[in-house]
C-alpha cells in the first residue's frame, strides 16, 4: 500500500487530514499511531477548523519535523519543498481555499459527522492521499538518518 493510499485510509476511518497524513508516516518516525494521532488533532482543518493552512500539509511538516535531524532554516525549507508541490499540484495550501469557502475567519469548532454527505463534499481524501505521495516521494529522494 502507498503511503497515500494509507493517508486515504485513515482519513477514511475517521482521522482528520493532518492525523491521516502524519499516521501513514507513524513507522517511519518510530512513534505509535495512537501517539501521532493525539499529536497532530489539532492541525485539522486548517489549525482547529480555522480553515488556515490546510491539515494535509501541517501532517507533512510534523513528519519532516519528527524525521530530520537539520537546524530550523533546514527543515523550513524542506517543509517549503513540499509544501510547494502540493500547491502546484492544487492552486492553494489554505483549508478554506481548496474547499471553496467564501467565509473567513474560523469555523464552527464542532467537528463535522462523517456521512456519506460528507464525503461527497470534500476533496480531503484526494488531499490526504496526494499530500502523503508528495512526501513519500521527498523521503525516497531525500533519506533521513535513522
Amino acid at each position: 500500500m502507498t503511503k497515500g493510499e494509507s493517508a486515504k485510509e485513515n482519513f477514511m476511518s475517521g482521522l482528520n487530514c493532518s492525523q491521516a497524513v502524519a499516521a501513514a508516516f507513524s513507522d517511519e518516525m518510530n512513534m505509535p499511531k495512537p501517539l501521532v494521532e493525539k499529536l497532530t488533532i489539532g492541525f485539522g482543518g486548517g489549525m482547529g477548523r480555522m480553515r488556515e493552512v490546510c491539515g494535509a500539509v501541517s501532517g507533512m511538516t510534523f513528519v519532516i519535523s519528527a524525521l530530520y535531524d537539520d537546524d530550523k532554516s533546514g527543515i523550513y525549507k524542506r517543509v517549503q519543498a513540499v509544501a510547494n508541490e502540493f500547491r502546484e499540484a492544487n492552486g492553494s495550501i489554505v483549508c478554506r481555499e481548496l474547499l471553496g469557502l467564501s467565509k473567513p475567519g474560523p469555523d464552527s469548532p464542532l467537528a463535522e459527522m462523517r456521512t456519506k454527505e460528507y464525503y461527497k463534499k470534500r476533496p480531503c481524501p484526494e488531499l490526504v492521499a496526494l499530500a502523503a505521495d508528495i512526501l513519500e516521494k521527498y523521503i525516497s529522494n531525500n533519506p533521513y538518518k535513522k
